[in-house]
């Protein structure tokens, strides 16, 4: 018989990867004297903790449905492997300051990030209904427009 899954704990996975995304933006804002980095970085944190906000509000709305396998331990293994991947594993303030030395790095650090959040949350699609997907989707958009504007940056500063 398959396992089967409760969708609360898939959100639980998701909140967790915000707040750790949201403490590595605010190590960044922390490290950087410069002001534009600074603001970079704070911004980027707040909209994580923003992404935390809804990603709550979603979990508590969120009925008791199960997710079921096509074959034992298929979902358990993905996501497993989605929720600990080695870049959140490095995430402490003692990692980052060894680590990123400079603007760029962390700037690709946050691609990193973003792009790990628009996989997960696209994954996380083909189990949510309703309402709460439509909140998930609005979640994807606006990682894409971190993503985007990330990219940018990085153009900018390795110049």
């Amino acid at each position: 018989m398959a396992n089967v899954f409760n969708a609360a704990e898939i959100i639980d996975m998701g909140i967790a990867k915000e707040k750790k995304r949201r403490d590595f933006y605010g190590y960044a804002a922390d490290k950087f004297k410069e002001k534009d980095m600074k603001d970079l970085f704070s911004r980027l944190r707040g909209w994580e903790d923003e992404h935390v906000k809804k990603f709550t509000d979603i979990r508590n709305s969120t009925e008791t449905y199960e997710i079921k396998e096509s074959y034992q331990g298929e979902f358990a293994a993905y996501m497993k492997f989605v929720v600990d991947d080695m870049l959140y594993k490095q995430v402490s303030a003692q990692w980052f300051a060894k680590n990123v030395k400079d603007s760029l790095t962390a700037i690709q650090y946050g691609i990193g990030f973003e792009k790990d959040a628009i996989l997960f949350f696209s994954e996380l699609l083909k189990y949510m209904m309703g309402p709460n997907r439509e909140k998930v989707e609005e979640l994807i958009s606006e990682e894409k427009k971190h993503l985007i504007y990330l990219s940018e940056l990085k153009v900018k500063y390795a110049k």
